[in-house]
């Protein structure tokens, strides 16, 4: 932890010494209405498992392998099926706009029964339908679990979830997207992956810098309407290729980010810190309970009511030390990084100066918490 905030410390300080960054393309801050990718989910049998598969128990599985068999002409009832080799499971993979009859997607299986691991399985043909049900894609192969689990006679030793794996080129598409087709349009939307009206502002007029007469217009905080100019619009995929590449400086949000299950704390150099005094303690609590066995018996004690007792003798500590830090008008994030490093605190407590800072309103940033 004190290696980390170390290092935050030297990231932050020297952030404000470097060179102001290049501007962006277009195309790096955002995408043209409409270019996203669709979901697609199935259920699906996973066979070849050595006993880790679902328990008998389950109806669910009992009555997959039951209809696939009968694909096959067998008739099994599933009150007969018996197996812990196979295991059923959900699929999911993303379905890219641009995609085509023919290409292969990765997928993402996992158990949605009792199965103790799929190491080793195999998914049977799966077919992979949109929300209105339609299939777009058929997935089969062998999984790649990032896993293990094994166990003897109550003993369990197991690495990540072996319950979930993944197939690479997995599924093949059957039915290709053509939620968009860039034809012959005389206006389009380019959307900001993240809202502002600075960066729209500047999106817009670098368009027009680019192009000419006023073709681009920011409408909120994250679309600009863009009209394509009439001796275009039969090569849009040209014209959004030249739009793509205009050069634009975006507008950041000052933001701190940190997250308490792993004690990271990431930030820009140039977050203010308003005038603050940060006086931090932290308290300590050391219980040792000693436990000893007295044997009255064994010291010729014996008598009515006398028996063999545990004794527990119990030490409690508390410890209390304290940090006193001033930080001085207009600094910054890096600064009080710094300042507390030299008093050797944890990330962990850094973390939770930084929410006292923000609750005082000394932090002139965005507080996310993950």
């Amino acid at each position: 932890m004190r290696a980390l905030a170390l290092l935050l410390c030297l990231l932050s300080c020297a952030a404000p010494g470097l060179a102001r960054e290049a501007p962006l393309r277009v195309k790096e801050i955002g995408k043209v209405q409409g270019w996203r990718e669709n979901v697609l989910v199935g259920t699906g049998i996973v066979t070849g498992l050595a006993g880790t598969g679902d328990s008998p128990g389950n109806r669910a599985t009992r009555q997959a392998v039951s209809n696939v068999l009968a694909q096959f002409n067998l008739g099994v009832a599933p009150e007969q099926v018996n197996s812990r080799n196979v295991a059923v499971v959900m699929v999911s993979a993303a379905l890219p706009a641009t995609a085509r009859e023919g290409d292969t997607l990765d997928v993402t299986v996992s158990s949605s029964g009792d199965a103790r691991s799929l190491l080793g399985g195999t998914l049977l043909l799966t077919a992979l339908r949109a929300p209105n049900g339609k299939v777009f894609a058929l997935a089969q192969g062998p999984l790649s679990i990032g896993g293990h689990r094994y166990d003897a006679n109550g003993n369990v030793v197991q690495k990540n979830h072996p319950t979930a794996g993944a197939i690479p080129n997995g599924a093949t598409v059957e039915v290709g997207m053509a939620a968009w087709q860039p034809g012959a349009r005389d206006q389009v939307t380019f959307v900001l992956n993240e809202a502002d009206y600075t960066t729209a502002a500047r999106v817009a007029a670098a368009i027009n810098a680019q192009f000419g007469g006023g073709i681009a217009h920011a409408r909120d905080a994250s679309g600009i309407e863009i009209a394509v100019p009439p001796a275009l619009r039969q090569d849009l995929v040209g014209f959004l290729a030249r739009v793509e590449n205009v050069a634009v400086d975006p507008d950041h949000r000052p933001r701190v980010v940190i997250n308490e299950r792993t004690g990271t704390v990431v930030s820009g150099g140039d977050v203010r810190i308003a005038r603050v005094a940060i006086s931090h303690g932290d308290l300590k609590i050391s219980i040792a309970t000693q436990n000893s066995v007295s044997q009255p018996a064994y010291l010729g004690y014996a008598g009515p009511g006398v028996s063999t007792a545990v004794v527990r003798n119990s030490q409690v500590d508390v410890e209390e030390p304290t940090g006193v830090g001033y930080l001085a008008g207009s600094g910054t994030v890096a600064d009080l990084v710094q300042s507390l490093a030299r008093m050797r605190t944890s990330t962990r407590d850094i973390i939770s100066i930084l929410r006292a800072i923000k609750a005082a309103g000394a932090l002139h940033a965005e507080l996310v918490v993950q």
